[in-house]
């Protein structure tokens, strides 16, 4: 995308209205395509729009009537504008999802679980290919089948594609260091090539038939089984028929396993919205090889009232904005620029995109299905959400909070006499927990503060909170919590209200939670500064609530734990040494037997070590020798 250009923007005069400010400033406007922005008094972002012609979509505004209620509030609010012209409306489109995702406008449709999905990836850099889940960046060479709705339906299939093709799902250092055949093999779910039970041909044409079945041409391969099954049996090879018989009712069980299977769609994803009471679902189902690869619903923010076209349309933008868009996708309701959009996925995908709204046939009936789906999902999300309202509402009456917290803290640490310690930070809030923004502190084993819980929790509290201070200074954006929650008593509840006293931040509501007597769940004592510690009844909903976040932090917190010790366990003093990777590591090890020994090694030793370069050698044998 090229640099864009500034337009003259404006502020809102003494006694002057948005819709007079509007006037205003059309008249500084042209006609080219370009992205503006609405900002209220304290300079906060109300809204970014795109623009074919920038003067006639901002003059829509300049009329004092007409308007949705959404619309005339947000021209009310506004006191001033910006404008970024740009070369194409495609552009235009672009600057403005990058705009919203970052600046995140109240009255722009937001999608808020812009996660990633997994792969199917038959990796192609062994001469034996390993099968196996993928997520994140293609780096590695490959054939990818995707994108499945969630780990659960990848898991699925590879476990049948196991049981049909029997690839290997080992590493490669796995497959290098065995000697006899593993219990994948024993239960006919590996072909065994690491120990040379098929041979590197057999093994390809394993490969090729798990590469048609994904590409959804599995007719052939389920009829050469059959045929190799009758003609083991006709030679009286009852173990090999039986093995091919249980290979065919695998693979028929992953075609039934697939639910709708549309013999008229082979690749497309299906977009469905329902809208209801000012909250929306999408539900996106993927389809690929002519089989439903599993279905994800997601709720975006509606920008305070948007309607259909618009809530659709911005879903699309954001949701293919990292990640590459099928050549068909089938819609529920009409976008506001269906060529615009078109053309945008296109763009990001390098190949034809079509986008359909089908009224008939098969197509109609899937988006039917998802459509359905989204209705039911959304009206579980609404029960659910009245039900966490009526819980935030009785924690702020219980705690006596100026009103229902929108953003919810809970702190928590683990560790095992100091190592591997880990602090940990959930989040939660009106759409209960939001995983995507918890975190985690990792202590260094040379800090003060490792082994000492008090301690731990000051660094924590102190280290996000200064970033808080340091990114937004002046507290306007929703990063900021209205309620800390500390797994604790008095001890850590003083000592957070101290460090966070010396932060200069005095006004967010903390409270500690201790187990009390006998540290028996239901007999929790709160701790707030100033105040008696006092407990709940032990059937009162908000104990309960207050105990599962609680409990999440802990969770969260023991996982980080134990993923911490776990990457140090095959840690050695060779990882500190630099330009020693894992192919040099492991080749250290694998001549001297251990980091210890590669330790004392001579530098003639260390020369002698296959991949091991004279310059490298060096650099080992000075680094343990001369403290290097």
């Amino acid at each position: 995308m090229s640099d864009h250009d500034a337009m003259p923007s404006g502020t809102r005069e003494a006694g002057e209205t948005g819709h007079e400010l509007i006037q205003r400033l059309v008249r500084t406007l042209d006609a080219s395509p370009g992205v503006y922005r609405m900002l209220d008094d304290q300079a906060r972002v109300l809204y970014v729009g795109k623009a074919r012609n920038l003067r006639a979509r901002v003059s829509s505004y300049a009329r004092p009537t007409g308007h949705s209620e959404r619309i005339a509030r947000m021209i009310r609010e506004t006191a001033s504008m910006m404008f970024l012209t740009t070369r194409t409306e495609t552009e235009a489109l672009l600057l403005e999802q990058n705009l919203i995702k970052q600046l995140k406008p109240r009255y722009n449709v937001l999608l808020r679980d812009d996660k990633s999905f997994p792969n199917i990836l038959i990796a192609k850099d062994h001469a034996y290919p390993q099968l196996r889940k993928h997520r994140g960046r293609r780096t590695v060479k490959g054939s990818y089948f995707g994108p499945f709705a969630n780990a659960r339906a990848v898991n699925r299939t590879l476990n049948q594609l196991q049981k049909v093709f029997l690839l290997r799902n080992c590493t490669d250092s796995v497959f290098r260091s065995r000697t006899r055949p593993c219990l994948l093999y024993q239960i006919k779910r590996c072909a065994g090539p690491c120990v040379g039970k098929i041979s590197e041909a057999d093994y390809s044409a394993l490969v090729a038939d798990a590469e048609r079945f994904l590409q959804g041409r599995s007719t052939r391969i389920q009829a050469d089984l059959a045929r190799a099954m009758a003609e083991a049996s006709e030679a009286e090879e009852f173990e090999r028929a039986a093995a091919l018989r249980d290979r065919i009712r695998a693979l028929t069980a992953v075609q039934q396993s697939q639910g709708i299977n549309p013999r008229g769609v082979a690749e497309a994803d299906v977009v469905a919205l329902h809208l209801e009471g000012g909250q929306a679902c999408v539900q996106v189902f993927f389809i690929r090889a002519h089989q439903s690869w599993g279905n994800q619903d997601f709720y975006p923010r509606t920008g305070a009232g948007a309607e259909e076209p618009e809530i659709i349309e911005a879903f699309l933008a954001q949701f293919y904005a990292n990640k590459t868009p099928p050549r068909l996708i089938l819609l529920s309701h009409p976008l506001e620029d269906h060529d615009l959009m078109s053309e945008l996925l296109s763009e990001r995908a390098g190949r034809k995109v079509e986008i359909a709204l089908p009224k008939r046939g098969e197509k109609a009936e899937l988006v039917e299905n998802a459509a359905r789906n989204a209705r039911e999902s959304l009206g579980r999300r609404l029960a659910e959400d009245a039900a966490q309202d009526r819980l935030l509402k009785g924690l702020a009456e219980t705690f006596a909070l100026d009103a229902p917290p929108r953003r919810i803290e809970v702190y928590d640490n683990s560790h095992i006499q100091g190592a591997h310690a880990v602090g940990a930070m959930i989040v939660a809030g009106p759409d209960g927990f939001i995983k995507s923004q918890y975190r985690k502190f990792n202590i260094s084993r040379d800090s003060p503060a490792a082994g000492d819980d008090l301690a731990m929790m000051r660094e924590v509290l102190s280290r996000r909170f200064s970033r808080l201070l340091r990114d937004d200074p002046d507290r306007v954006s929703e990063a900021w919590p209205d309620l800390l929650l500390i797994d604790g008593g008095a001890g850590q509840v003083a000592a957070v209200a101290e460090t966070l006293s010396e932060l200069g931040v005095e006004d967010i509501p903390l409270l500690g939670v201790a187990k009390g007597v006998d540290r028996d769940a239901g007999k929790e004592e709160f701790h707030r500064p100033g105040r008696r510690p006092f407990a709940l009844r032990r059937n009162d909903p908000v104990l309960y609530f207050v105990q599962r976040l609680r409990d999440e932090a802990h969770r969260f917190a023991i996982g980080a734990h134990r993923a911490r010790r776990a990457k140090s366990v095959g840690a050695t003093s060779l990882d500190d040494i630099p330009g020693i990777g894992a192919a040099r590591k492991r080749a250290l090890l694998a001549h001297f037997g251990s980091a210890k020994a590669a330790s004392r090694a001579g530098l003639s030793d260390l020369q002698a070590v296959d991949g091991i370069s004279d310059t490298m050698a060096r650099k080992i044998y000075d680094y343990f020798h001369s403290g290097g």
